[in-house]
């Protein structure tokens, strides 16, 4: 049995996931409750169980169905039609009562928070599908997909926000639900918000100028700002040296503190900036007049990890596995990704060593995919975890002697490491 998957209860309990179901108001049946339908496809991220229909490979192992509370886990049909019983609404309840227990946990940054925000492309394998063609990073070139939004806090580098409910239409405005959404969680707006030039307007920058929301993000290259950085002299550049290894730590920066923009309300502060190992100079605008220069190219620098957040849900919790041409799918998927991503963060808490940047998909392997014993007493459940290579490491864990767990009636969690 897959009995190490049971050592991510205590985070589940500590994050109080009954109450999240209530709040976000998940339906259940008179069989399975809310929470017995959401941690069993929780089950699924947490075992790396590619799509919902392959549920059948998990059914002769008590752990998944012991996680969820249940004595087997749901076929594939209840599953499935589960999703399509909800709305948007329920997704962003349940990620606003996740993101409160994640900031007094000491998963996510409460106030002075600054986020990297992305888009990623959710391609369909199916024919026909009604969907709007969005740029598939994999395939290089613009196919039918679901278009998803993340959101990481830069403080933790965990993932505190998804949302699948995107169109073309409403894609430029994601920032400023993603900036209701955090102060409906946290009672404050974000301090900054990290992106690229394509995840949002000018006009939209103006909205979060106004909120008093800082914004970093990169200017489109077109020839009159060409024509602009080539008309520079080494005279307007200055070189600043970044905290970080490697070649490109040194760069030229020239910088304005007042440029107007098209269709911005107002003016930004402009970098130009060149020796960052790119052919052509990288222009960063921002509102922030503050931040220092080295401060401002560390933090845009420090955007890309968003993206590794995006490649470690896709190789743990099978991301882009789901085929579905319905977004309410897509976007219970994406927030069970930001719940999974939470749990693993959570739990490499516990673990002593330089497990501190280990990756879900590691985590996965040395720990939640360890063979063991479940032996129950009716007052409590024993769980013990066979001998491998890691068990050093989870006999000198964090975790706590008992764990009183609501969805099995109250009984007691132990774990036993021989």
């Amino acid at each position: 049995t897959m009995a190490g998957l049971l050592l991510t209860v205590p985070d589940l309990v500590a994050l109080d996931l009954p109450g999240l179901v209530k709040r976000a108001g998940y339906p259940g049946t008179k069989t399975i409750p809310a929470a017995g339908y959401l941690l069993s496809l929780l089950a699924l991220k947490l075992t790396a169980t590619r799509r919902v229909s392959h549920v059948d490979d998990l059914l002769c192992d008590p752990a998944p169905a012991l996680l969820a509370g249940l004595s087997v886990l749901p076929k594939k049909t209840a599953l499935t039609d589960y999703s399509y019983r909800l709305s948007h609404d329920h997704q962003r309840a349940f990620l606003a009562a996740l993101d409160a227990r994640m900031i007094s946990a000491g998963l996510a940054t409460s106030e002075e928070a600054i986020f990297d925000l992305d888009f990623h492309a959710v391609m369909h394998w199916g024919a026909d599908p009604a969907l709007e063609k969005h740029y598939v990073p994999t395939r290089s070139q613009r196919s039918r997909s679901v278009l998803t939004f993340f959101a990481q806090d830069t403080g933790t580098h965990n993932l505190v926000y998804a949302n699948a409910d995107i169109t073309k239409a409403t894609q430029n405005r994601e920032v400023i639900a993603f900036c209701d959404h955090w102060k409906q969680a946290s009672g404050w707006n974000p301090r900054m918000l990290i992106m690229d030039q394509k995840v949002t307007t000018q006009q939209v920058l103006g909205e979060l100028d106004d909120r008093g929301v800082k914004f970093a993000t990169l200017r489109m290259r077109s020839p009159a700002l060409m024509r602009q950085i080539s008309a520079l002299t080494s005279a307007d550049f200055k070189q600043i040296t970044l905290d970080r290894p490697g070649r490109h730590n040194k760069p030229r920066v020239a910088e304005s503190a007042g440029v107007k923009l098209t269709k911005y309300p107002g003016t930004v502060r402009q970098l130009i900036i060149t020796g960052l190992g790119r052919d052509a100079p990288t222009v960063i605008i921002t509102n922030d007049h503050d931040i220092t220069t080295k401060a401002l190219i560390g933090q845009y620098a420090r955007r890309m990890t968003i993206e590794q957040r995006l490649a470690e849900i896709i190789q743990a919790f099978c991301t882009d596995a789901l085929s579905s041409a319905v977004n309410l799918n897509v976007d219970l998927d994406v927030v069970l990704c930001v719940l999974a991503q939470a749990l693993t963060a959570a739990f490499r808490l516990r673990l002593p060593g330089n497990y501190g940047a280990a990756t879900p998909d590691t985590l996965q392997r040395r720990f939640l995919d360890t063979p063991g014993e479940i032996i129950s007493d009716g007052a409590s459940i024993t769980v013990k975890i066979n001998r491998r290579a890691y068990s050093p490491v989870l006999r000198h864990a964090s975790l706590p002697a008992a764990t009183a767990v609501p969805w099995w009636g109250g009984r007691q969690l132990r774990f036993e490491f021989t």
